[in-house]
């Protein structure tokens, strides 16, 4: 299915390293240095935020800490015997990047404006910046985190409230809008604003989970300005969680898309598929929008026949796991799909081609040993779909 934006979670090249975990987090670099205990005269102001020092020129915070620990994928039950049912079998997606170690989102302060406008101030906040969808990061990787000094280095910013971590500290995003000069700002040294994808790999997983939703709904917030009702400019409302048309009262949401992204299968063969703009030699699952009026076993099993000409049967589905995606605001639905033929018709408007490849390849794709495919990148729920099925045991 064609739409303005691929429907495929490779839609852009994507050449990056592993993800990270960058730990305890500040502004570091040359401007690095520990002063007298009190700010200067002329500094931002900056307060202390737990036991780490502050002045203009050194702020050391701790990042968010998650409310939900990460469950680690166990191997009880992974290979227990597949049903035809579209049933999780003891997999969850609390592994898969972007989707992980969360913060409570505490939506019942999120019209609370006295309650807001306080925490915004509080000593502990912590606060991301964004701009332009893009996350101001430090030198050395991780998110840029500001205190309640945010309020003075950008003022207009508009504000997100994201939430608690398991410690009850405030959390936003600001985004500081495309007029904003970083060069010529307070904040000015302590980083800079970084493409999303290639931020990824320099972010914890927390950081990753915030990030990917400050980016979600400040994007959605840019292009859904105006009222679909009566064409009226919106305004954001419930700390930028909800839009409301001040002429006809008409509430907006923000919006998620549902994408399949899967695997077809055959015995011991997958298929794969690649678009001609993708890096030589990668090659990644199918993936499609899901329309509406189908379920997702049918949209998967409906895009898997569009793309790559492959009958898969929408009641032998199988899911996985899924990952919220950012670009600009997708549920990617991991599925396996058993296939009904090995024939490969490739609709040419939306792959280059397409391939089968067996389980023992699979594995040398994932181990990079393959002479010819690279795997999907490890922050992409491609990658783990495929890991997944080639980690079964031959048969199953």
């Amino acid at each position: 299915m064609t739409r303005a934006s691929s429907g495929s979670i490779n839609s852009r090249p994507m050449g990056f390293a592993a993800e990270t975990d960058v730990g305890l987090l500040g502004f570091c670099g040359e401007r690095k240095r520990r002063l007298d205990s009190d700010p200067k005269r002329n500094s931002l102001g900056l307060l202390r935020s737990r036991p780490d020092p502050v002045s203009e020129d050194f702020v050391h915070r701790q990042p968010p800490e998650g409310y939900i620990a990460n469950r680690k994928r166990g191997d009880k039950g992974r290979h227990a015997a597949r049903s035809g049912d579209m049933t999780s079998h003891n997999n969850n997606s609390e592994f898969i990047p972007l989707g992980s170690r969360p913060i409570d989102r505490a939506g019942h302060h999120r019209s609370d404006e006295a309650w807001l406008t306080a925490a915004y101030q509080r000593d502990d906040v912590l606060i991301l910046v964004v701009q332009k969808g893009l996350p101001l990061i430090t030198p050395e990787g991780g998110l840029v985190w500001l205190g309640p000094e945010a309020a003075k280095a950008a003022p207009d910013a508009r504000r997100l409230f994201m939430g608690l971590d398991k410690n009850g500290t405030p959390v936003f995003a600001i985004d500081v809008g495309d007029g904003f000069d970083l060069e010529t700002s307070l904040i000015a040294g302590l980083g800079e604003f970084a493409d999303f994808r290639m931020a990824m790999s320099r972010m914890s997983e927390l950081e990753l989970n915030l990030a990917s939703t400050a980016r979600s709904i400040f994007e959605w917030h840019k292009s859904h300005r105006f009222c679909a009702k009566c064409g009226t400019e919106s305004e954001m409302e419930e700390a930028g969680w909800k839009r409301v048309c001040p002429s006809c009262e008409t509430q907006h949401f923000p919006r998620t898309d549902p994408v399949a992204i899967m695997l077809a299968t055959r015995g011991e063969k997958c298929l794969l598929g690649r678009q001609s703009f993708w890096p030589a030699g990668m090659w990644s699952c199918l993936a499609g929008f899901i329309e509406p009026g189908e379920t997702l076993e049918q949209g998967a099993a409906r895009e898997i026949h569009e793309e790559a000409g492959v009958i898969c049967r929408p009641d032998k589905a199988e899911y996985l796991f899924c990952q919220p995606w950012p670009f600009p605001s997708s549920l990617m639905i991991g599925m396996l799909l058993p296939a009904e033929s090995d024939d490969i018709t490739i609709d040419e408007t939306e792959l280059e081609a397409a391939r089968w490849i067996t389980r023992a390849e699979a594995r040398d794709v994932l181990a990079g040993k393959h002479p010819e495919i690279m795997a999907p990148m490890s922050f992409a729920v491609a990658h783990h779909i495929l890991k997944e099925w080639a980690e079964r045991p031959d048969g199953s």
